[in-house]
C-alpha cells in the first residue's frame, strides 16, 4: 500500500469509530480510565521543560489570635515548594510488511489488516502505562513513578526529587511522608476504613482517599462481606464501562488487574494525577517507509508521568489475603 492510503485509513479509523479508537487507551485499567480519560485529579499539560513541575504547599503562613495591643508578626515563612517528576516515555509500534498486504489483497482485507495493526499499537502503549501504575521505581528509572513509589516508606529515597525530610512543617509534620504497611492478615471491611483513616489529611470533603483499588480476589471478599450488611451500592457508571466497582462510604472500590497480589491502594484524587506533555497524549505519527524491509511503519507515543502534590494523602497496604 502507498503511504497516502495508509494515512487515509488511519484518519478514517480515528474519525469514524465513534470513540472506540480512543477508548482502547483506557479500557483495561480503572486508574488510567479514572485519572487519565476523565482527567480527574491533578492534570498538567506542560509543553516542555526538563521535568514536570508540580507546586506543593506544605505549611501555613504566620497568623493567630491577638488582642488590642499585641504586636503582629510580618515574618515570612517558607511554605511553598515544588516536586519535579522525570518525563517517562511509552510507545506502541505498527508495521505493515509488503508481503502481508499481498496476502491480504482487496480493499476490505487491507483495511482490516491496517486497523488491526493500529489497534495493537494502541493497546501496547496503553498496557505499558497500566503495568507501571503501581511501580516502585525511582524517579529516573524507566516506567511511571508509580503508586508504590509514592507510598514508599524509604525516607532517604527521593520521590519527585524530594526526600521525606525535605518538607517539614512548623509543627513537625511531614507532608512528603510515604505510607505503606504490610498487614499479613485476611482482608476485611475494617481495612477499607482503616486505610482511609490512616491517609486522612483533614476532616470534611476531599480529606480522605476517594479511590481504593485491589485485586479481583480481594475485591470479591469485600463484596461478599458488604452484601451481607447492605452497606454499599454498585458504582453504576463504572461498571457500565466494564470495571468491577463498589461505592463505599464516599469512596470507590475497584478491582484492578495491574495491582500487585495482596495489595490495597488508597488514593486521594485531589492530590494525585498525571502530567502529560502537550504533544505526548497518545500522539500518532504518519506512516513512513521502512528503512530496510519492504513495508511501512507508524507509532503511538505517550510522554508524561504520574504526579502527586501530597504524599501523605495516600496509602498502600500489602500482604492481605482472602482468608
Amino acid at each position: 500500500m502507498i503511504l497516502e492510503e495508509l494515512n487515509e485509513i488511519t484518519n478514517d479509523y480515528f474519525l469514524l469509530s465513534d470513540g472506540a479508537a480512543t477508548d482502547i487507551y483506557f479500557e483495561t485499567s480503572y486508574l488510567v480510565q479514572h485519572f487519565m480519560k476523565k482527567q480527574l485529579g491533578l492534570w498538567e499539560r506542560p509543553n516542555g521543560g526538563r521535568k514536570i513541575r508540580v507546586p506543593i504547599e506544605y505549611d501555613e503562613s504566620e497568623g493567630g489570635w491577638y488582642v488590642r495591643n499585641d504586636p503582629l508578626s510580618s515574618d515570612d515563612r517558607e511554605l511553598i515548594d515544588a516536586a519535579y517528576f522525570d518525563w517517562k516515555h511509552a510507545y506502541g509500534n505498527a508495521t505493515v510488511y509488503r508481503a502481508d498486504t499481498l496476502m491480504n489483497s482487496g480493499d476490505y482485507a487491507e483495511v482490516q489488516l491496517v486497523t488491526a495493526k493500529i489497534k495493537n499499537a494502541q493497546k501496547t502503549a496503553r498496557n505499558w502505562i497500566a503495568k507501571s501504575m503501581y511501580s516502585d521505581v525511582t524517579d529516573s528509572a524507566p516506567g511511571l513513578t508509580g503508586i508504590f513509589s509514592m507510598c514508599s516508606e524509604a525516607s532517604t529515597v527521593t520521590y519527585g526529587a524530594l526526600a521525606e525530610d525535605s518538607l517539614v512543617s512548623a509543627d513537625g509534620s511531614k507532608m512528603w511522608e510515604g505510607k505503606r504497611e504490610a498487614m499479613s492478615a485476611a482482608i476485611t471491611v475494617g481495612h477499607l476504613r482503616e486505610i482511609r483513616s490512616d491517609a486522612k489529611i483533614h476532616d470534611g470533603p476531599d480529606g480522605k482517599p476517594s479511590v481504593l483499588t485491589t485485586t479481583e480476589d480481594l475485591f470479591n471478599v469485600i463484596k461478599g462481606a458488604l452484601t451481607t450488611y447492605q452497606r454499599y451500592t454498585e458504582a453504576k457508571e463504572i461498571t457500565k464501562v466494564g470495571f468491577m466497582a463498589l461505592e463505599f462510604e464516599g469512596a470507590v472500590l475497584a478491582a484492578d488487574d495491574f495491582i500487585p497480589s495482596g495489595a490495597l491502594a488508597a488514593i486521594n484524587g485531589k492530590h494525585f494525577g498525571f502530567g502529560i506533555h502537550a504533544k505526548g497524549y497518545f500522539a500518532r505519527t504518519e506512516w513512513m517507509d521502512l528503512a530496510g524491509p519492504a513495508g511501512q511503519t507508524m507509532k503511538v507515543f505517550w510522554d508524561g508521568n504520574a504526579i502527586c502534590n501530597n504524599r501523605k494523602a495516600h496509602k498502600v497496604m500489602t500482604a492481605l489475603t482472602t482468608a
